[in-house]
């Protein structure tokens, strides 16, 4: 058995207990007090020994195995996986390991392959229209263009495409004759864009609460000052919101206000003018991400945040990504000429220009009526996937869960009740073959740890009622398991 008799934790830190508890142990594995096969202490008994909830225990374990440093094995218990290399410990600079600095590690490469898995955030490949993508692309290589389009090309994009996009967005009131529009990589890189020519080190930036983990790596990485502001059914809390704008005068407030990742909520009509107008009145640049706005399946459409803003102070980001194929990374910002100017500069030096065969074959495909016809299709699937999660929600989670019920896009939150963690669900449900991402993802801060996000836009109805079914079964299993261990200790206590 492991010896975790050096085990260090303050319960006045603003650290969780579970974040030092892992913490902890991976200092023992780097510094050889426990060795690579040394079985650590079952989670209840560890938590007994340490006078803290088993919850948090099984938390920690999950952080560790998630890092690699340990690995559960049903029946068994958990066992050290190995220690780290020497090199890294002492600093040697002997090998790259040691003169790199520590890894980003994407959440994708460390969730283990599931049979179901609510993990990523995308639209289902089965729905893919292949035989139309291979005609548009052969009509494309096959035009008098082809030459033209495999060549370099210029920063701001395809133009053909440019020109299509702007003229849509004119038509549609969210662009104006002040703007601009740049191609990009995704919305991904619209976002990286953003921070590279606003955020310097400490630059106040509001975002929402829980909000799409890649966007908080991107400013974090940036050096932001990131400011949390909360989000309910209905989008960002815009009192909230104030309070933080008149306290902290951000630079930057980025918001998604349809079928918002991770939630799934909306901004009303109401929030959405407030949320504009508190952004005018204290001089921030208003970022929208309105990457799922098409993926709307029941209710009435709502204005983009930047139709709305008549000062032009909005940057609208766009992307294909979520209704056509997300592996052709084609997006866009629209945004003052001044700004997009500056983007362009920016991706100059990243990548020079996006790809424009992606570009010109979803021109065509967009011309050509198919993206409306695929988009269409998407609704009416993307309806039978929701009423699919709400009903299995309903129907499995144990009482006292709450979750939330979007109108469309592909995401929806769920909140656990107490002791329950989302950690500790999602290392029992991996067990049956189901994956989703922990509630601490969405955070700048590490916080939501009863929170956790299902996607379903990439799963099959079936699927899903099966996912949130298991999901359901291991969280009342755990709470009644921990029901009992209560009442069991709490009976040792007066004997």
């Amino acid at each position: 058995m492991a010896d975790l008799s050096k085990l260090s934790l303050d319960v006045k830190s603003d650290t969780p207990l579970y974040r030092q508890l892992a913490d902890s142990i991976t200092r023992l594995i780097s510094d050889g007090t426990i060795q690579s096969g040394d079985r650590l202490p079952p989670t209840r008994e560890l938590a007994i020994q340490l006078g803290l909830n088993r919850t948090t225990v099984a938390a920690a374990y999950a952080n560790l195995e998630e890092a690699g440093l340990i690995r559960g094995h049903v029946g068994r218990g958990s066992f050290v996986a190995g220690p780290l290399p020497r090199s890294i410990a002492m600093g040697s600079h002997d090998n790259w390991e040691a003169i790199l600095p520590p890894p980003e590690v994407a959440i994708s490469s460390a969730m283990p392959a599931a049979s179901i898995s609510f993990a990523s955030s995308r639209p289902s490949a089965d729905a893919f229209p292949l035989e139309q993508f291979r005609r548009m692309s052969k009509e494309v290589i096959d035009s008098p263009e082809a030459a033209e389009i495999l060549q370099l090309g210029p920063t701001h994009g395809y133009q053909p495409l440019r020109r299509f996009l702007m003229a849509q967005a004119m038509d549609a009131g969210v662009a104006r004759p002040g703007d601009d529009l740049i191609i990009t990589n995704g919305c991904q890189q619209g976002l990286d864009l953003l921070a590279r020519i606003f955020v310097s080190n400490k630059t106040p930036v509001a975002i929402e609460d829980p909000v799409y983990h890649g966007l908080v790596r991107v400013f974090a990485r940036a050096g932001a000052e990131l400011l949390p502001v909360p989000v309910d059914q209905d989008g960002l809390n815009v009192e909230a919101l104030e309070e933080t704008l008149e306290r902290h005068r951000p630079r930057l407030l980025i918001v998604t206000p349809s079928f918002q990742n991770p939630t799934g909520a909306t901004l009303t009509l109401e929030r959405r003018k407030r949320v504009v107008s508190l952004a005018r009145r204290y001089g921030v640049v208003l970022v929208e991400n309105d990457i799922y706005t098409e993926l709307r399946y029941r209710g009435q459409p709502l204005p983009a945040l930047k139709e709305l803003d008549e000062s032009g102070n909005t940057i609208l980001l766009r992307s294909y990504s979520k209704v056509l194929f997300p592996g052709l990374r084609v997006g866009w910002t629209i945004a003052p000429r001044a700004v997009v100017g500056r983007l362009a500069d920016a991706k100059q030096i990243s990548d020079l220009h996006s790809d424009q065969l992606s570009q010109a074959v979803l021109l065509r495909f967009t011309e050509s009526g198919e993206l409306q016809k695929h988009v269409e299709k998407t609704r009416v699937a993307g309806e039978k996937k929701l009423q699919a999660a709400l009903g299995a929600c309903k129907r499995c989670l144990p009482r006292g869960t709450s979750f939330t019920t979007p109108e469309g896009g592909l995401n929806l939150w769920i909140e656990l009740p107490a002791p329950l963690t989302s950690d500790l669900l999602l290392t029992r449900v991996q067990e049956r073959g189901v994956n989703f991402l922990p509630g601490r993802h969405f955070s700048a801060h590490g916080a939501h740890a009863r929170g956790l996000r299902i996607s379903f836009g990439g799963l099959a109805p079936d699927q899903i009622r099966r996912g949130i079914e298991i999901l359901g079964e291991c969280a009342k299993r755990e709470l009644a398991f921990n029901e009992a261990s209560s009442d069991h200790e709490a009976a040792a206590v007066l004997v």
